[in-house]
């Protein structure tokens, strides 16, 4: 234990080290100067938010489109460089941008006290607001305000303004894309949505089940920097002066059909202004005991939806087993195209469609699709770890039961099988380790298990060190165990082999 507490520290050491020196950037130079020797301002966002942010054009599939790409390459002319943009999933802006993966974060970063200070925002290029939409038929939610939401399941945007305002009043429900908020309100999974009026226009206020209550309170987008580039961000800043001053913003913004007259307060926009805007946020939380009370609950779910998923797996993949090698020809088929689909397409691609594409077909919870979605993913893998099984029982026991008067099926019950559980044992011990990391998964579908917990927490503490460790230590905790457990199984098999053998 000594040794691997040295090889761990050691590990930590030599990435503190390489991340020191990338963040350096050889020597001295400044990241405006960087900017513009490289020719390019590299800035962060994600496609996936879709329109009319980044999106790709329907009429030229692979070129992006938007009115932050048109921003952006306003901006980059102003500096003298080219735009380029990084793909980068939007609830991981932030700390991608503080890694150095790229110059500017540009993509709906929302001014918000878990990122003032954190982040050097430059002044904002649109003011948007936070719009409440309930179900037509609701008339409990008939006032925008936080008072009517307590108690509610509302739907929103991970590490959005609107989720830390939702915080402490309704039960929040974090969504990581923009559609899923709005699918699970018609389908009665949630009460609400609170979410830009962006959004909400492009996606909840075509739906005819919908129905907008008001807008709560403005929020404003702005670019993100790190903080010790301030000298780009005076550039960003004087740009967008610039381009705000000649109505260029304005174009950019009328060319989307986002020009409101909340925008007017932009070409006025001054130092007491950028003051107001950012506050004086409460300094963050410090990692501690209620923290670690949020991961043991998140380790619950975990070992819920891992346990009731296995449980799921086991019997269904031992059917299918049993169909491939003792059911008739359509029998094998079905499995073996089972096996095959399973074990060919992602896992989370096959929650997605359970949960969202099937939605109005079955209407499952968040927590019942997420173990049926891992149940039967993994029955495909327990199928072949149990066909390898009864593959391992030598064939002559099997017909030396038939040849003494049993059926097939009474001799798979009571000589194949029991022996083929020996076999197969340790791997599903593994199977069930994997699928306790797996199952963090399940995160995409609402469900908050201890990862989804995790990167909640380092939002709250503005840091992913200590809680990214203390939640790789619960995950050892719950499969140290089972790994354990597994290697005493084989061991004992392997015994039991060699008592055979002589």
């Amino acid at each position: 234990m000594r040794v691997a507490a040295l090889v761990f520290a050691l590990l930590v050491a030599v990435v503190g080290v390489l991340g020191g020196c990338a963040r350096t950037g050889g020597g001295g130079e400044t990241a405006l100067a960087r900017v513009k020797a490289a020719g390019v301002l590299r800035w962060g966002a994600d496609v996936q938010g879709g329109e009319p942010y980044v999106y790709d054009d329907p009429k030229n599939p692979g070129h992006l489109v938007g009115f932050e790409v048109d921003l952006a390459e306003a901006i980059a002319r102003e500096l003298g460089v080219r735009a380029e943009v990084v793909q980068n999933d939007w609830a991981n802006l932030v700390p991608s941008l503080e890694r150095g993966t790229f110059d500017v974060a540009l993509n709906g970063l929302e001014v918000t006290d878990g990122r003032v200070g954190r982040v050097r925002f430059s002044r904002p290029y649109y003011v948007f607001a936070e719009r409440l939409m309930v179900r037509k038929e609701d008339t409990e939610i008939a006032t925008p305000d936080l008072g009517s939401l307590r108690g509610k399941r509302v739907g929103t945007l991970s590490s959005s303004l609107a989720f830390e305002m939702l915080r402490g009043t309704a039960e929040v429900v974090a969504y990581d894309g923009t559609e899923e908020p709005y699918a699970d309100l018609v389908t009665g999974r949630t009460d609400a949505v609170l979410l830009d009026d962006i959004i909400a226009t492009r996606y909840g206020a075509p739906k005819p089940e919908l129905r907008v209550v008001g807008d709560l309170r403005d929020g404003f987008y702005a670019l993100g920097m790190r903080p010790g580039d301030e000298d780009l961000a005076r550039g960003i800043d004087d740009a967008l002066r610039a381009i705000t001053k000649r109505g260029e913003l304005r174009a950019i913004l009328d060319r989307h059909g986002l020009w409101n007259a909340r925008q007017e307060r932009l070409a006025s926009w001054n130092d007491a202004d950028q003051a107001k805007m950012l506050g004086r946020p409460p300094p963050p939380p410090t990692f501690g005991a209620s923290h670690l009370a949020l991961f043991a609950k998140g380790a619950a779910v975990t070992l819920l939806v891992s346990a009731l998923a296995m449980a799921l797996a086991v019997p269904l993949g031992l059917a299918l087993a049993l169909m491939r090698l003792h059911g008739g020809a359509a029998a094998r088929s079905v499995a073996s195209v089972y096996v095959e689909v399973y074990r060919g397409t992602p896992v989370l691609l096959q929650l997605y469609v359970l949960y969202y594409g099937l939605a109005r077909v079955v209407d499952l919870g968040a927590l019942p699709a997420a173990i049926l979605g891992l149940g039967m993913n993994y029955a495909a893998y327990e199928a072949e770890v149990y066909r390898a099984g009864m593959g391992a029982v030598p064939k002559a026991q099997m017909e030396a039961a038939l040849a003494l008067g049993m059926s097939t099926r009474l001799a798979l019950r009571r000589v194949v099988l029991p022996q083929a559980f020996r076999h197969a044992l340790p791997n599903v011990t593994n199977d069930f380790i994997a699928l306790l990391k797996d199952s963090s998964l399940v995160s995409v579908i609402t469900v908050v298990e201890l990862t989804k917990q995790m990167t909640i927490t380092a939002v709250d503490v503005r840091g992913w060190l200590v809680p990214g460790v203390a939640c790789a230590g619960f995950y050892f905790a719950m499969s140290y165990p089972l790994g354990v457990l597994a290697r005493r199984l084989e061991r004992r098999l392997e015994g039991d082999r060699e008592e055979a053998a002589t």
